[in-house]
C-alpha cells in the first residue's frame, strides 16, 4: 500500500525530471541561454544553504529535546492560551525563507502540534523585527504599533476559524 510521503516523493522526483527536460531542450535550441538561468539558480542555492542547514538542525533539535509529549502539552491540543502566545511569539522572531520552514512545522504536525497554531505562527511570520525600525521612520510608531496589533489578532482570528473548520484536530488538513 502506498503512503501519502511516496506519492509526493514522486511528484517531487517527476518536478525534477520535467525541469532538467527543459533545461536540455533550452540547450539544444539555444546553448547560451542557460547558463543566466543556471547561474541565477546557483546564487539562490546559495543564499538559502544558511536557512536549510539552520532548519535542518532546528529539526534535529526538536526530535531530540521536543518529544511529542512536551510538544502537546505547549502546542497541541490541549496547549490554552499558552500554545497561541508561544505560536504568535516564535512567528515573530523566525526568520528566513518561509518555504525551508515548512519541513520544521511539518514535523511539529506529526507530533502533535495544532494546525491552527501552524496558521498563527505562519501569519505573524509577517512581522519582522529587523523591519520595524525602518516601518517606523516610514510610517511612524503608532502606525506600526496599530498594525502589529491588527495582524497579531488577525492571526489569532485565522486561527480560530482554521480550528473550527478542522475541528481542532492534528490530522492533516
Amino acid at each position: 500500500m502506498k503512503k501519502r510521503g511516496d506519492k509526493t516523493l514522486y511528484y517531487g522526483l517527476y518536478f525534477l525530471g520535467f525541469v532538467i527536460l527543459l533545461y536540455i531542450i533550452l540547450y539544444l535550441l539555444n546553448p547560451n541561454s542557460i547558463y543566466k538561468p543556471l547561474n541565477v539558480s546557483l546564487n539562490i542555492f546559495i543564499q538559502i544553504i544558511p536557512v536549510i542547514i539552520m532548519v535542518i538542525v532546528l529539526m534535529g533539535f526538536s526530535n531530540y529535546f521536543l518529544k511529542p509529549k512536551i510538544i502537546l502539552k505547549y502546542l497541541g491540543r490541549e496547549s490554552g492560551t499558552k500554545g497561541w502566545i508561544l505560536a504568535i511569539v516564535f512567528g515573530i522572531v523566525s526568520h528566513g525563507s518561509i518555504y525551508v520552514w515548512y519541513p520544521f512545522l511539518k514535523d511539529l504536525h506529526k507530533q502533535g502540534m495544532k494546525t491552527s497554531l501552524i496558521a498563527v505562527f505562519l501569519y505573524n511570520r509577517a512581522i519582522k523585527i529587523p523591519l520595524l525600525p525602518i516601518m517606523i521612520f516610514y510610517f511612524g510608531i503608532p502606525f506600526v504599533i496599530v498594525l502589529m496589533i491588527y495582524m497579531i489578532l488577525a492571526s489569532v482570528i485565522e486561527g480560530k476559524v482554521l480550528e473550527n473548520i478542522n475541528g481542532g484536530s492534528v490530522e492533516d488538513v
